[in-house]
């Protein structure tokens, strides 16, 4: 949002230069971002004189350039080629000295030098309007009246040229009260009068009309919901033509371009109090009524851009009497009742509507407007009727319009103030220091709320309207807190806590856990929006309110996002990725499903490049190393499970009590393509619930370490290709010997030597008895158990 100091000064009396006022703002939460210089007429005619054409003469050397010589006072006499073709002798005309920057449209400029053009010394430039910056006028020099200039004078003597200074803030969508010159004037007025700055801000309020005979026009607003307050006037005899320059370099320092007088007081009024306006041509009103409701769904109504938009009968619409519509109330005009250079009656309305209506209308369309801006946050509902006086005594004056009749106006319930409790102890608990109670209330003066009543340990206030976004004790204490000053908060020397055991009970101490984990590995975690977009909306949760088509829906998966993550980092070089990210997925079945995931995600090298270790690509059993890794720290039982999933081409999942605990893949070509992703990427995601729901059952036990040695023996074995190694490892786990600690592949054989359809693979099995040392009987008979049951199931034979 731009401010302009030029305007802001309407409203606030301070000696303050415009870099501390940027400061102050800053740090009362209205944060500026820079201050940029405005000028009506670029570079503010520096440089450019007042002279005279002594003589003109043809250029020796050149068709169409004339050789001159100009007085620009003070006996000064220069030498000046000119390509005009209306340049004569005896013109008084605007001269550029040497030195004078010239700007163009864009910005960019070329200063005046002394040369020589065909041999001819040049020393400066007569000037053209659109040289100048006045106009776009490039039909020759501009040529002045002698009576009105003097020689030698600056040309920017006879302007009122326009300099300013305008502050870019970043304002956060809640603060809809600084939407304004005016909410800003008396933010920053709040925080110096409490801070021994000298200020001087004057409330505004309504301006006294004189109206001018009777109207006809009637109003009918028929869903107070929608609309709670609506104004209407009736000003005749208006002149719509091109705003005054003070009007237009007000709405040109803080980007807007002017339009036409009417347009521009709206504007005006908007950026300058606030409060959004809308001028209707009054003549194309029909039965000169205006009502505020709904139109049927379907209907077709064509906006001031010149598109045609089908409504879907919940919109708040501006009507005429017939019926049809007008405008989308608080959003954009229609094309048909707009004010144009014929119009010579306006109805001019100001009004509070319904902020999610507003909002509703406006998405749905796809429309952003700065009226939409404010009205969908809230404005402030006291200022309708200051807004259109004081728009109305612009017309007047501008416009040469006639207010006519009395203003139409439809309140049927007042919008009150919001009633807070705050107490003095939650001040200084959230602040953590102490305020001095008549301080507080001074503040609180200051912001405009009102203590209704001291009780103990605290106030009963009454917040006004206009800050939709004040409704709580807290907030009200982040408001004290605002202009009280956050710099005055001293930072503790020392921070004093309890440490609080926590238990098995406890998901935050298991994702802890797992996060302290994973980045000591070399992990790094990531936070998504959970708002997005989907090409398959099947069991999607879709928002009734969305703030974009990119932001329509609930995340299905934490993939989408981490892929997203991933392109990021590799566009910029980083192509090592190895991420994390605990967040919530949102299904709708036969209800709604609402489950927290760990989702991890890895691409590239597994190990940076090294001279000590080859590079190395991840791969899809790194990650499953990590999964592994982490589920041992649950101590729960788990097995492997085929996995079908359009999102991976390679897949399994882990099963523990009857559920699907972890799902694990290589993402599938199709979807890293949609992502423009041109490597490898791996994803697992575990169901943090379910997670805790077997971690919490499973008590702890600490063990001693064991007195005796373990033992291992392996086994090579010959089976068919089709068989892997979690089967065999699930019937080694199923075993009945409690000797059997660890279970190993440490080789996988396919080729020579072996027969069709065959390979190998060596197994190592560590064997430990807690009480005493195994015989080697004891050995023999868990081994010769593994054996018989390899050869059961699988055909499994011995390789020797």
């Amino acid at each position: 949002m731009k401010i302009s100091n030029n305007w802001l000064k309407d409203f606030i009396k301070t000696e303050l230069k415009t870099e501390r006022i940027g400061e102050f703002l800053t740090d009362i939460g209205l944060e500026v971002e820079g201050i940029e210089k405005f000028e009506s007429v670029k570079g503010s005619l520096e440089g450019i004189v007042v002279g005279k054409v002594l003589t003109c003469e043809k250029h020796p050397n050149a068709d169409k350039l004339k050789k001159t010589t100009v007085d620009v006072g003070n006996g000064k006499i220069l030498n000046i080629v000119c390509g005009a073709p209306n340049v004569e002798a005896g013109q008084t005309v605007p001269v550029a000295v040497v030195g004078t920057k010239i700007y163009d449209k864009t910005g960019n400029f070329f200063e005046i030098k002394e040369a020589k053009i065909r041999s001819e010394v040049s020393q400066g430039m007569i000037c053209a309007e659109d040289e100048l910056g006045l106009s776009d006028d490039h039909g020759g020099i501009m040529v002045l009246d002698e009576t009105k200039y003097e020689v030698g004078k600056n040309f920017a003597d006879y302007f009122e040229l326009t300099n300013d200074e305008v502050l870019e803030i970043g304002l956060t969508p809640n603060r809809t009260d600084a939407m304004s010159h005016y909410g800003v004037a008396r933010d920053l007025h709040a925080f110096l009068s409490t801070n021994q700055q000298k200020s001087t801000f004057e409330k505004v309020s309504s301006e006294a009309l004189n109206s001018e005979g009777s109207h006809n026009f009637t109003l009918e607003v028929e869903n107070a919901e929608l609309c709670p307050r609506y104004i209407g006037a009736v000003i005749e005899e208006v002149k719509v033509a091109e705003s005054p320059s003070w009007l237009k370099d007000r709405l040109k320092a803080i980007g807007l371009s002017p339009i036409n007088n009417i347009v521009d007081i709206t504007n005006y009024i908007l950026h300058g109090y606030g409060q959004p306006l809308h001028a209707f041509d009054a003549d194309k009103i029909a039965d000169s009524k205006v009502k505020v409701g709904t139109v049927k769904k379907g209907t077709k109504f064509t906006t001031l851009d010149g598109v045609e938009r089908t409504l879907n009968g919940s919109e708040v619409m501006i009507k005429d009497g017939k019926d049809h519509p007008l405008c989308i109330a608080g959003v954009f005009g229609g094309a048909q009742s707009g004010v144009s250079n014929e119009t010579k009656t306006i109805f001019l309305e100001s009004a509070y509507f319904n902020p999610v209506a507003v909002r509703k209308g406006a998405k749905l369309h796809n429309l952003n407007t700065d009226a939409s801006f404010r009205f969908e946050r809230g404005v402030d509902p006291n200022i309708t009727r200051t807004a259109i006086t004081r728009a109305i005594k612009l017309i007047q004056e501008i416009a040469g319009g006639k207010l006519v009749g009395d203003l139409l106006e439809e309140y049927p319930k007042k919008i009150e103030d919001n009633y807070v409790i705050i107490r003095f102890s939650k001040i200084e608990q959230i602040l953590g220091t102490k305020i001095h109670r008549e301080k507080v209330k001074e503040i609180l003066k200051a912001l405009e709320i009102q203590v209704l009543n001291e009780i103990q340990n605290g106030l009963e206030i009454s917040v006004p309207a206009y800050r939709a976004d004040v409704t709580r004790e807290i907030d009200v204490i982040e408001e004290i807190l605002r202009i009280y000053g956050y710099n005055k908060i001293d930072a503790p020397q020392k921070i004093s806590f309890t440490p609080v055991k926590l238990s098995a009970n406890d998901q935050d101490e298991l994702e802890n856990n797992w996060a302290r984990t994973l980045q000591s590995i070399g992990f790094n975690e990531v936070m998504n929006n959970s708002l997005t977009s989907v090409k398959d909306e099947t069991d999607a949760v879709k928002l009734l309110n969305p703030l974009s088509g990119d932001l329509a829906f609930m995340r299905k998966s934490l993939l989408e996002g981490l892929l997203q993550n991933a392109v990021y980092n590799i566009n910029r070089k980083n192509q090592d990725i190895k991420f994390f990210e605990f967040g919530k997925i949102y299904h709708k079945k036969d209800k709604y499903e609402e489950r927290k995931q760990l989702a991890i995600l890895v691409t590239g090298r597994d190990v940076a490049e090294n001279w000590l270790q080859p590079k190395s690509a991840v791969s899809f059993y790194n990650l499953k190393a990590y999964v592994k890794f982490l589920l041992e720290r649950l101590g729960v039982d788990y097995k492997e499970v085929a996995l079908a999933d359009d999102r991976f081409s390679d897949s399994l999942a882990y099963e523990a009590d009857g559920k699907t605990l972890v799902r694990i893949g290589k993402v599938s070509p199709v979807l890293l393509k949609d992502f423009d992703i041109d490597q490898e990427c791996f994803y697992a995601e575990i169901e943090l619930e379910l997670a805790q729901q077997l971690r919490s059952g499973n008590a702890l036990k600490f063990k001693d370490i064991p007195k005796f040695n373990k033992i291992r023996r392996d086994l090579a074995l010959l089976i068919d290709k089709n068989i892997n190694y979690q089967d065999l490892y699930q019937t080694a786990k199923k075993n009945k010997s409690p000797f059997i600690k660890d279970i190993n592949l440490f080789d996988v054989y396919e080729g020579k030597n072996l027969p069709e359809g065959k390979k190998s693979y060596a197994m190592s099995f560590e064997l430990l008895n807690e009480e005493k040392t195994l015989e080697e009987k004891e050995i023999s008979e868990v081994m010769d158990s593994l054996i018989k049951a390899f050869q059961k199931e699988y055909n499994a034979e011995l390789r020797s």
